[in-house]
């Protein structure tokens, strides 16, 4: 049976994949720091999901922790690298860190793979990497050498770490880097959980700048299947996975009013520096080389993100979204 090491095991994308991993028979090791950067009680539904499930084991361990590499043990087939402080305007006010954890973090099991003989590496990074210009739809040949917040910066070191491991010592990595992720129990300090939670409460939306900014929203299921994929041996290789449909930020908040039933409450604010003003993925590598397409399109992918926020509601609009 494959046994795959899964670091972040209890974030969005981190559970997802354990689950789907566990689903097709494979073993995961899955890490987790359960850190505080967002409202705990989001992991804890996440993690419960997985706990009882065989083939699954959990470790309370934080990859920044160097110590990290003498407590895992047992043969792995592959580290997935889903760990990682994540956020464009958090990495602003902490940058330290988002050092610690996605450099850091990073080298630290990178080391474990080559010190254990683990031929197999993935790591999760982010459209932020593509800066300020870049083209659209974007593709991985953009420029990346000119980040805009601590966060892509940190990501850029973690893919140059991933690229000198494969260089020196032969490891075979793919990079994944992802679009504007949302589904069902996000990230609450993503724009689609408060909107969401916002309309469903009657509460005010703070919206950033005029709305008119626009992102490639990809839904969890697509990334999830996507990293899984990304497993195939290809040497090095950075893939974006993305969603096939940009939309504005208002007409987002306008198709998740009509979904809801519910007006939004919106007052502006000033726009954040450290935000892009648009993300479009150019997948076309994805497919060729993995064989992988978005499947679930917005609409359908906001439906379900409602129905289970409406599901969950009763202890969902309890959790803080800052």
């Amino acid at each position: 049976m494959p046994r795959y090491l899964v670091t972040g095991v209890a974030g969005f994308i981190g559970a997802r994949v354990a689950g789907l991993l566990l689903d097709a028979g494979h073993a995961v090791v899955g890490l987790d720091n359960m850190n505080t950067s967002y409202d705990v009680r989001m992991k804890e539904y996440r993690l419960k999901g997985l706990q009882g499930r065989g083939g699954f084991e959990f470790h309370r361990l934080d990859i920044s922790d160097r110590e990290v590499i003498n407590q895992l043990d047992g043969k792995l087939n592959a580290v997935i690298n889903l760990a990682a402080r994540a956020g464009v305007r958090d990495s602003v006010e902490d940058p330290w860190a988002y050092l610690e954890s996605n450099i850091t973090g990073t080298l630290n099991l990178l080391e474990l793979c080559r010190r254990q003989g683990i031929s197999k590496f993935v790591l999760a990074s982010t459209s932020s990497i593509y800066g300020a210009d870049a083209p659209l739809p974007t593709a991985e040949t953009a420029d990346s050498s000119l980040p805009l917040q601590p966060y892509a910066a940190s990501k850029k070191g973690a893919e140059a770490m991933c690229h000198a491991y494969h260089f020196l010592y032969g490891i075979d990595v793919t990079i994944v880097r992802y679009f504007t992720v949302y589904g069902p129990a996000g990230r609450p300090n993503m724009s689609m959980f408060r909107f969401v939670q916002s309309i469903s409460e009657g509460s005010l939306i703070q919206l950033l700048g005029d709305g008119n900014q626009t992102r490639g929203f990809t839904y969890i299921d697509d990334i999830a299947r996507g990293t899984i994929l990304a497993l195939k041996p290809v040497g090095f290789e950075i893939i974006n996975l993305g969603g096939h449909e940009s939309i504005s930020i208002n007409d987002l908040i306008a198709m998740l009013e009509k979904s809801i039933g519910r007006k939004a409450i919106v007052e502006q604010q000033p726009a954040e520096k450290a935000d892009m003003m648009a993300s479009w993925a150019d997948v076309s590598k994805a497919g060729k080389l993995l064989g992988w397409e978005p499947q679930v399109g917005l609409k359908e992918g906001v439906a379900r993100m409602v129905d289970w926020y409406m599901s969950e509601r009763s202890w969902a609009s309890k959790i803080k979204p800052d």
